[in-house]
């Protein structure tokens, strides 16, 4: 007979076998209400115990593997949109299994939506919003919010969950997301997923890999290195911030100064794109570059690399979309000018280098697009709250781009320029059905002459061109557009977009380094 001890003993270790079987666990995207991008190989994956066979399921295909140091992942293929299902993972070792069941699954296009606080900025802050968000409710449009998340080394998991869009769960998302994902499900007539990530105010070098930047010299010095610097000054600064502050409040005067802080380099990265890799993802939309516009040289790199950067960790060479700054009259702590005072005369602007960085990288990468802005900025707000033009021409743009729509998505944008005559002939691309003033003659040309002295000028459209003069410039040798922190323009093409401001010049730029050359 066996002892009563040594059963009880057999029982506890066979309890403790069970307990240590840890369950077969999906990475927290997978949850209910997903959406899986149709038309390509999809990466699922979790953990579970080493050596555990874990099997995936999912609209008549079947995937299995093995978890290898308690992480799993398998592909499926080329899914295709259909009714909602059910994604199943089951895990078997030893003669035990466990089982998890996502619901409401649907496959369609899955998007990431990301950048600073115009990107962030909410459906329910935004203009005329109230009856969006009323009529919102679309179970084929899938909500995912990626928390705000600072590291200094990437993450593997997000804390979070797919809902379907409605009245409820609407209010609080990126309002530029939403209209891009409402008028793109719209036009494809598929299901719409977005994983929307994104901090007001970041720059964009906390959205990129670290080991990226550091084994690239102009990077190191000018972003590694100073934030080490920065760091080095700031407890100094943050002191000097709080005597100010107790002064203030012991003269009963209003504070409103923000504490000094800095952002560290690819903190967002570690924290909020690297734990949504490999998902399944056809584009990304961008709303960033406020922070960066002091360096706007520097961002016609950085701002690429970034790109460069995702596209390489996520192993897809998926489309990117840019919004280019709003106009936005920054003052440089002023007050508030008026229009006429910001028209007065042509005047240098690091916002118009920073758009003219944005412009490029839909020259120097392929896949990648602009949606212009400059007909809805607000001159005393950096966040602008008309967002569903915003939202609208991403649309368009993605249309056109990834899924081969023959239409018209950009505006104008420069494609000549010949001097003769005492006046400048431009050429225009993306002209649609013609280029239109709209609201009166043109505005917001500037022409120059060899001591490169800018001054508002007379545009003319003749033939399909536009003709740049004045008369205090006999010889001009360079003209430009919408060239202003706060562009007044009136530029169109006939389906009611806006030209991108540009420049036919290449004189030095604010914001171009005095020291070496910086690499292009």
């Amino acid at each position: 007979m066996i002892p009563n001890a040594l059963i009880r003993a057999l029982v506890l270790l066979a309890l403790g076998l069970v307990s240590a079987h840890a369950e077969v666990r999906l990475h927290n995207l997978f949850t209910d209400h997903m959406v899986l991008q149709q038309g390509t190989t999809v990466p699922v994956w979790g953990w579970a115990d080493d050596g555990e066979k874990v099997t995936v399921e999912f609209a008549g295909q079947k995937a299995s593997t093995t978890a290898r140091g308690g992480r799993w992942l398998v592909k499926l293929k080329n899914l295709e949109p259909g009714r909602p299902g059910v994604l199943k993972v089951s895990g078997q070792r030893e003669g035990q299994s466990t089982v998890a069941q996502v619901n409401d699954v649907v496959v369609g296009e899955v998007w990431v939506a990301s950048g600073q606080s115009n990107m962030e900025w909410s459906l329910a802050k935004s203009f005329n919003s109230t009856n969006d968000i009323a009529v919102s409710a679309n179970p084929n449009i899938r909500l995912f919010t990626v928390p705000k998340l600072k590291l200094n080394a990437p993450t593997n998991n997000v804390n979070s969950k797919w809902v379907e869009c409605g009245p409820t769960t609407v209010p609080g998302f990126s309002a530029v997301a939403y209209y891009f994902a409402r008028d793109l499900q719209k036009a494809l007539g598929v299901p719409v997923g977005v994983l929307h990530t994104s901090w007001g105010g970041s720059p964009a070098e906390v959205w990129i890999r670290e080991d990226l930047m550091a084994a690239d010299e102009d990077y190191q010095r000018d972003i590694l290195n100073k934030y080490r610097n920065d760091l080095a000054k700031l407890p100094a600064q943050i002191t000097a911030w709080e005597k100010r502050r107790d002064a203030a409040k012991v003269a009963g005067t209003r504070f409103m100064e923000r504490q000094p802080s800095l952002w560290k380099p690819a903190e967002l990265y570690n924290g909020m794109i690297a734990n949504i890799i490999p998902y399944a993802v056809n584009g990304a939309i961008w709303y960033q570059g406020e922070s960066n516009a002091g360096r706007a040289w520097q961002y016609r790199r950085l701002f690429a690399d970034m790109i460069k950067n995702w596209r390489r960790d996520w192993d897809r060479d998926f489309t990117f979309l840019e919004v280019q700054l709003a106009p936005y009259d920054r003052v440089n702590g002023r007050m508030q000018r008026t229009l006429e005072e910001i028209t007065a005369q042509p005047e240098p602007s690091t916002w118009a280098e920073l758009r003219e960085a944005q412009l490029l990288a839909t020259k120097n990468l392929k896949k990648v697009g602009m949606a212009v802005i400059t007909d809805v900025g607000d001159k005393d707000d950096i966040h602008p709250t008309k967002k569903e033009p915003v939202g609208a021409r991403l649309a368009l743009l993605a249309r056109k781009i990834t899924y081969g729509e023959k239409m018209v998505a950009d505006g104008p944008s420069l494609s000549g320029a010949k001097f003769s005559s005492g006046k400048a002939t431009l050429s225009f691309e993306n002209v649609g059905g013609g280029l239109e003033a709209r609201g009166g003659p043109l505005t917001g040309f500037a022409i120059a002459g060899t001591n490169q002295v800018f001054t508002w000028a007379t545009a003319t459209i003749e033939s399909g061109k536009i003709i740049v003069s004045h008369p205090a410039v006999p010889q001009p040798v360079a003209v430009r557009y919408g060239w202003s922190d706060f562009p007044v323009v009136n530029l169109f093409n006939k389906q009611g977009l806006p030209a991108t401001p540009f420049r036919t010049d290449d004189w030095k730029m604010v914001t171009k380094p005095e020291q070496k050359e910086f690499k292009q």
